[in-house]
């Protein structure tokens, strides 16, 4: 196939414009709600064609850092930087990289431990009796017999964002997003058939009644059960998969 070298050039002079545009929003020349010049106007300024500008802009907009707005008084504008939708862009790289085998299941429970231990410790206390009713939520749909393995898995993840929720910590939180959002589905997806619902729910229970007590120690040392719990039926999961595939061999 032949390569198209006007698209490459194409799309490096939109990364470059994007790139631009992206420090003026960070470094605050470009302000929250302003409005950015039209497509035609950029297109002027950076001495390019709409189309590559208009490339540009979509790269802004994937990073959650323009918005457009239809109407009389409507454009392109400054988007309030989103923590969740900043994050998603690492969370995909994450995934990505579980997904290919970058960090093995050691590295990604060590990771969880350290990181989900700091958000323990901060939710026994800040958090709510609102925090501890969403984790309640949960665990009671956990204990559900007709529940889907994938909702299982999903309320699995709900609950540990409930948690990350409840130690209040901003910036603790998009680094825990790519932990909660990127590292546990991957995982769940390997160890669901091996795992005993009821046991994860139980797990989930006594650590939603530590920060209920505001006990730290406690909360911490149950997590890093489940935790151990997790990494066993991983390595159950991959054992049974192994010698699947020696009897079809």
């Amino acid at each position: 196939m032949p390569i198209e070298y006007q698209d490459v050039v194409r799309t490096g002079v939109a990364r470059q414009v994007a790139d631009k545009i992206r420090a003026a929003i960070l470094d605050g020349r470009l302000q929250i709600d302003e409005r950015l010049p039209t497509e035609e106007d950029l297109a002027k300024s950076f001495g390019i064609s709409r189309p590559t500008v208009r490339e540009a802009l979509k790269r802004l907009a994937a990073q959650n850092l323009i918005r457009s707005q239809r109407g009389p008084t409507g454009g392109t504008f400054v988007s309030r930087p989103d923590p969740e939708g900043l994050s998603s862009a690492i969370t995909g790289a994450a995934t990505l990289l579980v997904g290919v085998g970058a960090f093995d299941i050691d590295e990604i429970i060590g990771a969880r431990l350290e990181t989900e231990a700091i958000c323990c410790r901060l939710a026994c206390e800040r958090r709510s009796d609102a925090d501890l009713a969403a984790m309640r939520t949960e665990i009671a749909l956990q204990r559900g017999p007709a529940l889907s393995d994938e909702d299982f898995c999903a309320s699995d993840v709900r609950f540990h964002r409930s948690v990350v929720k409840a130690a209040g910590n901003g910036p603790l939180s998009l680094m825990m997003y790519t932990v909660v959002e990127a590292f546990m589905p991957i995982t769940n997806m390997i160890v669901s058939q091996v795992r005993e619902r009821r046991t994860v729910a139980d797990f989930h229970d006594r650590i939603a009644a530590a920060l209920e007590a505001r006990d730290a120690a406690t909360a911490t040392a149950v997590l890093s059960e489940l935790l151990t719990y997790l990494r066993d039926s991983y390595a159950t999961a991959l054992q049974r998969r192994d010698e699947r595939e020696a009897k079809r061999g």
